[in-house]
C-alpha cells in the first residue's frame, strides 16, 4: 500500500499523533452540514473537529454510565497541542471519578453566579434596595401609606412657605442619612444611634419611620438577593432602638356634649364653605380624615343613601348617608370630581373674565370656564387644619385635631348606648370579637337606623335646627 503523501488530508478513521500539520490539512465536506474528528494516539480522548465553515477545535470525548461525554477544549488558534492533550487527561481523570465534568461546569457557573449576585448585594446601598422595595409594595399600599415612604425619606433642601422655622428650606426625612449606607452596614448599632439622634428632635415621625424601616427589613430578610447580607435577620428590631424613640403618648382631644354648640357654630361660620362641610362630614361620620378628602362624586348614592369609603383596612366600605349630611354635600359645588375640591382662584390679570365670575357668583352660579382654576395641584381640598384650628381657637377649644373629631363620634355615641359594633361598623375599625368578624354582617339600613339617630342627638345637643324632609341645602343654625 502506498504511503500517503504529507500534503494529503489525514485519514480521520485513524488515530494519529497530532501535529500541527495534520490539524492544517484536515479537512471536512463543504457541500453539507458535516463535521469529521481526528483522534490523536498520546492522549486518548483527545480529537480535532474540523466542520463544513472551516472551523477547527480540540475536543474531549468519552463514555461515561453508557453516555457519550463531549466537551469542547478550545479553538486549534488559541490552544496549542500539549494544552490540549493535559486539559483531556484532566477530563479523563474527573471521568474516571465517576463525575460528569458538565455537571461540574454548570455547578461552577452557578457558584460564580451566585458570588457574583453576593459582591452585587452587599456593594448596594439602602437607597436603592428601599426604591425597589417602594416599587414591588406601591400596588399594595394606600395613598396615605405610600406617602408617608416617600415623605420619611426625602432629601429636604427644597423652598418651601411655611412649616421650616424660618429656614425657607423642608427638612431631610428621618430616613434619609441611612440611605447612602450600604445595606449590610445596617446594623443594630448604627439603627439605634441613628433612633437616639432622630428622638432628640422629632420623636414622633422618628417612630413612624421606625416601624416603616423595621417592615423593608423584614422584606429583605426574606428576599432572594438580600437575605443573605441581612445575616443576623432585622436590625432594626432592637430593644435600644424601641427604647430611645420612646412610646407615643395617649391623644384624648376630643369634643364633650357641652362643647359641640360653640365648635358647630364656629364651624359653620368659616368663609369657606367646603372647609366648614368637610370639618362637620368628618365629625357626623366619624372617617379618618384622608378618606372623607378623597371622595368622588360617584361614591354618593342618593338613590340608596349610602357613601363609599376608601378603607384602608377592608378598601371600601359603605356607610349611610345621613340627612344631614347629604344636605351638606348637595349644597357643595360641583367643580370636579372631588366632592370637597378646592376652591377657584380668579384670573386677575383679565378683568373682564374677574367680572363675569363676580355676575356669576352673584347669582349663586359656578365661575366661567376658562376664567379660573383650582388652587390645588390635584383639585382637592388642599388645608382643612388651618381653617379648623382657627375656629376651635373662636370657641376656645383649642387643641382638637381633624383626628379629635373621629375620636368625638366613637365618644358621643356613649351617650345613646350604641353598639359597639355598629360604631365600630360605621368608622371601618376591625372587628374585636368572634361574632363581630365572623357572623355580624350589619346591613345599610341596619347602619343608617343607628346612624340617622347618631346624627339627629349630635345636632339637637349642638343647636342645629334642621328638618331631615327639607330640601338639600336648607339649612339653618339656632342658638341653644
Amino acid at each position: 500500500m502506498a504511503r500517503p503523501k504529507k500534503s494529503d488530508a489525514p485519514d480521520t478513521s485513524q488515530a494519529i499523533e497530532l501535529t500541527a500539520g495534520a490539524i492544517e490539512r484536515l479537512t471536512c465536506r463543504t457541500d453539507i452540514k458535516a463535521q469529521a474528528f481526528l483522534r490523536d494516539t498520546k492522549a486518548p480522548g483527545l480529537r480535532v473537529r474540523v466542520t463544513n465553515t472551516g472551523a477547527k477545535s480540540f475536543v474531549y470525548e468519552s463514555k461515561l454510565n453508557r453516555q457519550t461525554i463531549r466537551r469542547t477544549i478550545g479553538d486549534v488558534k488559541a490552544w496549542s497541542i500539549e494544552q490540549a492533550r493535559t486539559e483531556a487527561r484532566r477530563l479523563a481523570v474527573v471521568l474516571d471519578q465517576g463525575q460528569d465534568p458538565r455537571e461540574l461546569e454548570r455547578q461552577q457557573e452557578a457558584q460564580r453566579e451566585a458570588t457574583k449576585a453576593q459582591r452585587e448585594a452587599e456593594a448596594v446601598t439602602v437607597g436603592q434596595v428601599w426604591a425597589e422595595y417602594i416599587e414591588e409594595r406601591r400596588p399594595r399600599w394606600g395613598e396615605l401609606h405610600a406617602k408617608d415612604h416617600e415623605r420619611l425619606a426625602r432629601a429636604g433642601g427644597t423652598p418651601a412657605k411655611r412649616g421650616t422655622r424660618g429656614r425657607g428650606v423642608t427638612n431631610a426625612g428621618p430616613l434619609y442619612p441611612l440611605l447612602a449606607l450600604p445595606l449590610r452596614e445596617l446594623t443594630a448599632p448604627k439603627i439605634e444611634a441613628w433612633a437616639a439622634e432622630e428622638a432628640k428632635t422629632r420623636p414622633t415621625p422618628a417612630r413612624l419611620a421606625w416601624r416603616l424601616l423595621s417592615a423593608f427589613l423584614n422584606w429583605c430578610a426574606e428576599h432572594p438577593r438580600y437575605s443573605a447580607v441581612l445575616a443576623q435577620g432585622n436590625p432594626a428590631k432592637s430593644r435600644k432602638a424601641r427604647e430611645a424613640l420612646g412610646k407615643p403618648g395617649v391623644k384624648s382631644d376630643v369634643l364633650t356634649r357641652e362643647q359641640l354648640p360653640a365648635w358647630f357654630s364656629h364651624v359653620r361660620q368659616l368663609p369657606n364653605p367646603t372647609a366648614a362641610a368637610y370639618l362637620q362630614t368628618l365629625l357626623l361620620t366619624g372617617a379618618r380624615p384622608g378618606e372623607v378628602l378623597a371622595l368622588r362624586w360617584e361614591d354618593v348614592n342618593t338613590k340608596w343613601r349610602g357613601l363609599t369609603i376608601r378603607d384602608k383596612v377592608e378598601g371600601t366600605r359603605e356607610i349611610p348617608l345621613t340627612p344631614y349630611v347629604a344636605a351638606l354635600l348637595a349644597a357643595l359645588p360641583r367643580r370636579n370630581e372631588w366632592v370637597f375640591s378646592s376652591a377657584y382662584a380668579l384670573d386677575l390679570s383679565d378683568r373682564s373674565a374677574k367680572r363675569r365670575a363676580a355676575r356669576a357668583a352673584a347669582k349663586g352660579d359656578e365661575a366661567p370656564q376658562g376664567d379660573t382654576k383650582p388652587r390645588s395641584a390635584d383639585g382637592r381640598l388642599a388645608d382643612a387644619n388651618a381653617p379648623h384650628t382657627r375656629a376651635c381657637k373662636a370657641a376656645a377649644l383649642e387643641g382638637l385635631t381633624l383626628h379629635g373629631l373621629r375620636r368625638s363620634f366613637a365618644s358621643l355615641t356613649e351617650w345613646l348606648e350604641i353598639p359597639a359594633g355598629v360604631v365600630a361598623q360605621i368608622q371601618g375599625h376591625k372587628p374585636s370579637a368572634t361574632a363581630e368578624k365572623h357572623y355580624k354582617r350589619r346591613p345599610l339600613d341596619l347602619l343608617r337606623l343607628h346612624h340617622e339617630r347618631i346624627e339627629a342627638w349630635v345636632l339637637e345637643q349642638a343647636g342645629v335646627q334642621f328638618d331631615p324632609k327639607a330640601e338639600p341645602g336648607k339649612l339653618r343654625a339656632v342658638g341653644s
